[in-house]
């Protein structure tokens, strides 16, 4: 098995978990692997992840009280935040731990970079200062984003990592680490989610304010997030991250140019970009008709057993076919019909309603919260 390297670790999901009966700690760290075996195919298995050094040793605390279990997780991470947060709400799905029932929530996802920055920083400050005077013309550039960083604050209950929010302007980013980037490069209205789920005090403050834009990775991740956060509070406007990087590591030349191409949120779709913003479009899926289904099922004999996906056009002709494992980074507009070999993951699920999907075949289904519709053989 790999170990992961402490230099590696970018996040930790830290989890709190209540058992009814008495559990001990290889029978929790059993049950992760065991019941989230298969879920999130070959990519993301738990087992697999830790032998590769993706995720690191699973740190179990257990107190066992009135007949009952409580304790925490931690799983240390050194994937990107997409995937780590796939995981975090994959451990949320099980449900047993040996013969007891048990329920498992994530707490937070914890951005280990964040915390070593800031003692990175406060070093260097102190060790600069023994290196007198002399050296500071150097540092000009240094000393003149400490100034800005400093400025990092905090906001409401939840304190959340943010620069001055006086003004009439929001920025809404996912983590502390934005927010240091954007103040580093002179942008001070900005505030941290914390993590891909939308704050109340965050909500609350984008009623108040004339003019909020949301600005997200320029990844899948980040179409998530704005998927979520468009539903549940008020955006004016979209900014996105070039396509692949972070907000957290963007030049200040390419801050500027992603929010000067920013977008109104009433644009915004999940599939097409628009200015370097994808933009809404409004999608209706529409049903198999069961004459439809019958020659679909005469197209799905060599697909058992192979774990592969068959991707059908509006004339029924299948234009591809591919491995699940592959499935994730399927680049196809508006097909009708996706027959996969096994069990529709929320992860697989999410790419078809990426793709516009407008039915899913499979054995049987995570997740029925979706508008693709989605059919049982």
């Amino acid at each position: 098995m790999a170990k992961i390297s402490p230099a590696s670790i970018k996040y930790i999901v830290h989890a709190k978990f209540e058992s009814e009966g008495a559990v001990e700690k290889p029978d929790i760290i059993g049950a992760l692997f065991g019941q989230t075996e298969g879920l999130l195919g070959d990519e993301l298995e738990m087992r697999e992840l830790q032998k590769n050094g993706k995720i690191g040793r699973i740190e179990v605390t257990t107190n066992y009280e009135n007949s009952k279990t409580k304790g925490e997780i931690e799983i240390p991470s050194a994937m990107d935040k997409s995937d780590t947060s796939i995981i975090a709400a994959a451990i949320e799905t099980v449900e047993r731990i040996g013969p007891s029932d048990t329920k498992i929530i994530i707490e937070e996802i914890e951005d280990v970079r964040g915390s070593k920055r800031d003692y990175i920083f406060e070093r260097a400050k102190k060790l600069m200062e023994k290196l007198g005077e002399s050296d500071f013309s150097d540092r000009a550039g240094e000393i003149k984003n400490s100034s800005r960083i400093a400025k990092l604050q905090t906001y409401g209950t939840e304190n959340l990592p943010c620069g001055d929010l006086s003004g009439d302007e929001l920025i809404i980013v996912e983590g502390r680490a934005d927010v240091i980037n954007l103040l580093k490069n002179g942008i001070k209205n900005a505030i941290a989610m914390n993590g891909v789920k939308l704050p109340e005090t965050v909500k609350e403050l984008s009623k108040e304010k004339p003019n909020v834009v949301l600005f997200v990775d320029g990844d899948r991740g980040g179409n998530l997030i704005i998927k979520n956060v468009v539903e549940n509070a008020k955006i004016d406007y979209i900014a996105m991250a070039p396509e692949g990087k972070e907000v957290e590591e963007l030049t200040g030349k390419e801050i500027l140019q992603a929010l000067r191409k920013k977008t109104s949120s009433e644009d915004y779709s999940e599939n097409k970009r628009k200015k370097g913003v994808r933009t809404y479009e409004k999608f209706s899926p529409k049903k198999i008709t069961p004459k439809e289904k019958e020659k679909i099922r005469e197209e799905l004999d060599d697909l058992i057993g192979t774990k592969g996906a068959k991707i059908f056009n509006k004339d029924l002709e299948v234009i591809k076919k591919i491995p699940l494992s592959r499935f994730s980074r399927l680049d196809i507009e508006e097909p009708y019909v996706i027959a996969i070999d096994g069990t529709a993951t929320p992860r697989i699920i999410k790419t078809c309603e990426e793709i516009n999907c407008h039915n899913l075949i499979a054995t049987n289904f995570v997740s029925t919260e979706t508008e693709v519709n989605l059919i049982s053989l």
